[in-house]
């Protein structure tokens, strides 16, 4: 995705918000279904689950938080923390991807709707502008791309860290 560095506030961090979108999925694009769930770490993070969390986020900002809908009303989990990585043996890695695609659309949609500074209020953090979910969105996709990176260099290179491959 080529970056787009002029233009206004908006389209800036819509853009950017997009590009740390794809940047995520493209960490497990091509794992097969065990790759996408090997864990790494003591957390619950696993590749797959890294996209689960990511739609996640993206129905609490912008369904609950920015459009208003009760969490029921949500297209999905709404549950923060560690069982937004939570994944069922049932879903695939592309059911994942697709279920956070949908959520990113819908969050466009939204948004669509809104402008930079429209206020609505989240139950524990309080006010917040469309501005500031993007800047959150942007920072925490482009930390779990991080992550995604780092887990599919793992899965992919297993001998570098001494590990049998």
């Amino acid at each position: 995705m080529p970056p787009i560095t002029t233009g206004t506030e908006r389209r800036l961090l819509e853009s950017m918000l997009d590009r740390n979108r794809a940047e995520l999925v493209s960490t497990v694009r091509g794992l097969s279904e065990a790759e996408a769930r090997r864990r790494f770490v003591a957390s619950l993070t696993t590749p797959i689950g890294l996209v689960k969390h990511a739609a996640v986020a993206e129905r609490i900002w912008f369904q609950h938080v920015l459009a208003g809908l009760p969490e029921s009303e949500c297209d999905g989990g709404t549950t923060p923390g560690d069982a937004s990585f939570m994944v069922d043996d049932n879903e695939s890695l592309s059911d994942v991807i697709s279920e956070f695609e949908r959520a990113a659309e819908r969050s466009r949609v939204i948004a669509a709707e809104l402008d930079l500074d429209d206020i609505r209020t989240h139950p524990r953090v309080g006010d917040v502008s469309l501005r500031f979910v993007y800047l959150l969105a942007i920072e925490d996709f482009a930390r779990h791309a991080g992550h995604g990176d780092i887990l599919r260099e793992q899965i992919e290179h297993p001998a570098a860290l001494g590990r049998p491959q």
